[in-house]
């Protein structure tokens, strides 16, 4: 929500700079959000504030229209649906669209998390290197704009090809308004297929939480309660996977209505808790 929110951001500016128009504040917007934002903007001298009467409004520095734009979108952006958003941004205003993949060492990563202020918990760390899927120009035409540098063994040489291959290709070469039907079609069937993943993942925590807490209310012993969880954790990563491939259980449809993906976790659940409470009398 915070990733598509800023976007929403983004675009406001986007359309400022085509038009040569001064840039107002969105309605519904979150106000922290949209404060950093802005100051994210004036730090870069591309806005300046409007007069005190419009303190919503913000004119456009002259270093936003007069030289080429570059702007540099930092996330992990994991799933491929998350950048193909960002994708679709530029198509619709022509702009060229790139991306930069650091392909680090999950050791690497624990490393450097480890030596942050905040750090976060590994399995975090571990969750995302599962989880993230690298550019695909072979399978996906609209990530042919893609380089890949092995992080932490950057050079000087992978500086001037970001440079060179990169963004003046991106910059030279702007994303045309009109695609395949074939290729967008895939994209909405993959951005489908993630948010209901999505939502299933988060309704089999919850099932296996709730089990979880009325195990302890009927007093399973703590051993059979190590295993019970261990059972229904891969229960549920083995559905997820299977849900994810399409093997068994639903194919994904922009339709699709989770209920059905519940009652079949509910009814293996069933037979894994009822091996572990009998065990109990």
């Amino acid at each position: 929500m915070l990733r598509r929110e800023l976007l929403k951001y983004l675009e406001c500016f986007l359309t400022a700079v085509i038009s040569g128009c001064q840039m107002s504040a969105p309605p519904n917007r979150t106000e922290a959000i949209w404060e950093n934002f802005i100051t994210c903007l004036k730090d870069q001298e591309l806005i300046f504030s409007s007069a005190l009467e419009a303190p919503y409004c913000y004119l456009l520095a002259k270093t936003a229209v007069s030289r080429p734009l570059f702007l540099v979108l930092d996330d992990n952006f994991y799933y491929q649906s998350m950048r193909y958003e960002v994708f679709q941004l530029a198509r619709k205003y022509s702009l060229g669209f790139c991306q930069l993949f650091l392909d680090c060492p999950l050791e690497t990563c624990l490393q450097r998390n480890g030596q942050r202020l905040r750090a976060l918990p590994p399995e975090t760390i571990y969750a995302m290197g599962e989880k993230i899927e690298k550019p695909n120009p072979q399978k996906n035409a609209w990530e042919h704009n893609s380089l890949t540098i092995q992080s932490p063994a950057c050079s000087l040489e992978s500086s001037l090809e970001v440079t060179d291959l990169l963004l003046l290709t991106a910059l030279e070469n702007p994303v045309n308004n009109i695609e395949d039907n074939m290729e967008q079609k895939e994209m909405d069937r993959i951005i489908c297929s993630t948010n209901v993943l999505h939502k299933a993942d988060q309704t089999l925590r919850r099932i296996v939480s709730q089990t979880m807490k009325e195990a302890k209310d009927e007093q399973v012993l703590p051993n059979n309660l190590k295993l019970l969880a261990e059972e229904l954790n891969k229960l549920k990563a083995e559905f997820l996977e299977d849900l994810r491939q399409g093997n068994k259980y639903l194919c994904f449809q922009p339709t699709t209505d989770l209920s059905d993906v519940t009652s079949f976790f509910c009814n293996e659940k069933h037979n894994i808790v009822q091996k572990y409470f009998s065990k109990q009398h």
